[in-house]
């Protein structure tokens, strides 16, 4: 049975749908006013439930998620003469409810819209905390705003068609903010595999509330990413470049960025090397890469261009120990050295 709670940012009230079926979008809006944008996979497997409603899809894939697809979206908004007024969802993945939330956002200055997530990292990640946007070039997520859904509906039935590539997708993220925020859950994972929570439906419910609430409490305290917001980009910012330049995917781009953090963190915050063996096990356990072979300089590159850089400076997210986690600034030059002696040039 589903339920419902909420939280309060900047005075506005997000409701979380939990367990909850999708046709409770019509709570929110007739048929009429809403305007879903999903993309060629989801339509593929879900175009039943799609029946009877305005339908905007777009190409599947990280490659897609660019402003030349928001500006489509707009153009076929603006042909349909769709008004202010109107309810955008967005239905998918982190790629589809990045882009719905940035669609929203300047579409006519501003829309209603509500988020329906179908893959684990965007149910525990993606479609949660208000950012959105797209990525320009190599430089992943450049260009977007922070801008809040009215509700986000889990249903969970969308997480039977994912691929086993999505489901290590979206462990990377669940084990990120373990090692941030929560040891408790750290411990927990350590003692289960993917195919535990897979073939038990109350399980990976569980700990995908859970890993809601971890984030929407550092969300609600920190909207625009002063302080413990920050703690959120743990294996991002190494992740993000390796991402990019080899195109693999995001959950196993933050595995390995997360591998170099912690044994950054050894040299830096004295973080036990024991703890890093553990992380280490833990992604091997979920299917996760834990090392992989870079061209240093490309990272680099990258790298210096990514939002974190101020001045000379890259604020990099470092473990203190297991479900305690910091930035720090680090010099340019040092993280430099730091990535030529820590990972594998190729």
């Amino acid at each position: 049975m589903g339920h419902t709670f909420n939280y309060i940012i900047d005075n506005q009230k997000i409701q979380f749908l939990f367990e909850d079926a999708f046709s409770s979008v019509l709570n929110y809006a007739s048929q009429s006013k809403i305007v879903i944008i999903t993309d060629e996979n989801i339509d593929a497997h879900y175009n039943n439930l799609f029946t009877g409603f305005h339908v905007i899809k777009i190409k599947s894939g990280e490659i897609n998620k660019t402003q030349q697809t928001v500006d489509a979206i707009i153009e076929q908004l603006l042909a349909a003469s769709i008004g202010k007024d109107v309810l955008i969802v967005g239905v998918g993945g982190g790629v589809v409810t990045d882009i719905a939330g940035y669609v929203a956002s300047v579409y006519k200055r501003g829309t209603r819209l509500g988020l329906v997530p179908t893959s684990l990292l965007a149910m525990v990640d993606a479609a949660l905390g208000g950012k959105n946007g797209v990525n320009v070039g190599q430089y992943k997520n450049m260009v977007g705003t922070i801008y809040q859904p009215e509700f986000i509906l889990f249903d969970l039935n969308f997480l039977k068609s994912l691929p086993i590539s999505e489901w290590e997708n979206g462990f990377a993220e669940i084990i990120k903010h373990a090692c941030i925020k929560d040891l408790a859950m750290f411990e927990n994972l350590s003692k289960h595999n993917l195919a535990d929570y897979q073939n038990n439906f109350n399980l990976m419910s569980s700990l995908i509330e859970e890993n809601v609430h971890l984030k929407m409490n550092v969300v609600v305290e920190d909207v625009f990413e002063k302080k413990d917001r920050k703690l959120l980009n743990f294996g991002h910012t190494l992740g993000h470049a390796i991402e990019n330049v080899y195109n693999i995917s995001h959950g196993k781009a933050v595995s390995i960025g997360m591998v170099f953090a912690v044994k950054l963190s050894e040299k830096i915050t004295e973080f036990d090397a024991h703890s890093t063996q553990k992380l280490v096990k833990l992604l091997e356990q979920y299917q996760l890469p834990t090392s992989f072979e870079i061209e240093n300089d490309k990272i680099i590159k990258l790298l210096f261009s990514d939002k974190k850089r101020i001045g000379n400076e890259m604020h990099f997210v470092l473990l203190n120990e297991l479900g305690s986690a910091e930035a720090k600034p680090i010099l340019l030059n040092d993280l430099e050295n730091y990535i030529n002696e820590i990972m594998i040039c190729g």
